[in-house]
């Protein structure tokens, strides 16, 4: 195919979602090379994260531009075979195995806290903000905390295990506000290093270890944004995990991004420079992995807020950008991170992402549970 005919065929396919190249709307895309039109013929979902990367393109409005290719279906329309590869083998081979469970920790969270620092909120929370009443990341990320507390029916004196605490944003907040004992978990060894001391003082133990090491018994189980690192050969196991670990007449909240569309569930490009390994459920999956363990309380799916927790990210990063840079991201780095947040708000913002929480029983809760909203 020459470059003249590849070039017809993208410019074609982008105009059934309405995006333009070198048109006048922001979300149109201003191809710089016509290697482009070569590369994303070829190589589909993982050219356009990298050519975006390279240089080739550029799009000021970049999350509006994923919504609108979303939306329109577009992802069926280049090089589909490609967009399926990862998403069998990840069910084929077990990425996720004890032996590779803290590579995502030493290739994402590991990569400087002061980086993190800069893009995040006071509170170093570093998953979906709840937006129900907030009009500020601050606030929005302190609403989700407390909701967690308030599904969990936290009470002062509950031992509480964090699975995946980061840099201990719930247990910091859980042990502050409602007097409880955490216990946090996480492969990160920066996450755990600043978490130590952003808990110090604190009834809160946060350790270096993989969730299926976990020992001893709880009345409650959290797990905010670390269920996308589990992988589907491991969703049983996760689960029997926790039974394990909670008492009988205990809850566990599971926080979790998932998908409603199987082709999206490991994205090439994001494991390969974001999140190796990483793998968005489905419902299905999470309800077969629970049968028989949990019994389900309540689904509560609040996946447009990513949107705007996303964008307050990314505004974040270009407001710091001078000092990001002096901390040694370069440029390239600046365009990987860029294409990765809007790109995510992209998909949010056309549904295709959700963010679910999840409450779930051994037993079931006497008279029901009373859904917290």
């Amino acid at each position: 195919m020459t470059m003249d005919k590849a070039e017809k065929a993208v410019r074609d396919i982008l105009a059934m979602a309405e995006v333009g190249v070198d048109g006048e709307h922001p979300w149109d895309l201003n191809v710089t090379s016509k290697e482009f039109y070569r590369r994303l013929l070829g190589q589909g979902a993982m050219a356009l994260g990298e050519t975006y990367m390279d240089g080739l393109w550029e799009c000021e409005q970049l999350d509006v531009f994923i919504d609108k290719v979303l939306r329109a279906g577009l992802e069926h329309k280049i090089s589909m075979w490609r967009l399926l590869g990862p998403v069998i083998w990840s069910k084929m081979v077990n990425l996720q195995s004890p032996r590779r469970a803290f590579n995502i920790g030493k290739h994402h969270y590991d990569i400087g806290n002061e980086l993190f620092k800069l893009m995040l909120d006071e509170s170093m929370t570093y998953t979906c903000g709840y937006w129900k009443d907030a009009d500020n990341l601050a606030d929005a990320q302190e609403a989700k905390l407390d909701l967690v507390c308030r599904k969990m029916g936290l009470q002062a004196g509950m031992r509480v295990l964090d699975i995946g605490c980061g840099w201990g944003s719930f247990a910091r907040f859980a042990a502050q506000r409602y007097g409880v004992k955490v216990v946090g978990v996480t492969v990160s060894q920066e996450q755990i290093d600043l978490g130590r001391e952003r808990c110090a003082g604190l009834d809160v133990d946060l350790r270096y270890q993989d969730y299926r090491d976990v020992e001893g018994r709880f009345d409650r189980v959290v797990s905010i944004g670390m269920f996308e690192a589990v992988g589907p050969k491991n969703f049983r196991t996760y689960m029997e995990m926790v039974a394990r670990c909670l008492k009988d007449d205990g809850l566990f909240l599971l926080h979790t991004i998932g998908t409603n569309t199987p082709d999206l569930q490991a994205d090439p490009w994001t494991i390969k420079y974001i999140f190796p390994a990483g793998y968005l459920p489905l419902q299905k999956q999470i309800d077969a992995a629970a049968q028989g363990v949990f019994i389900m309380e309540d689904w509560h799916n609040f996946g447009a807020d990513y949107d705007p927790t996303l964008m307050a990210w990314m505004a974040k990063v270009d407001e710091h950008r001078e000092q990001i840079t002096q901390l040694g991201y370069d440029e390239r780095w600046y365009r990987m991170w860029r294409y990765w947040l809007l790109a995510a708000a992209g998909s949010a913002r056309a549904r295709r992402n959700q963010l679910w929480q999840m409450v779930f029983s051994k037993k079931g809760v006497d008279n029901g549970y009373l859904p917290v909203r």
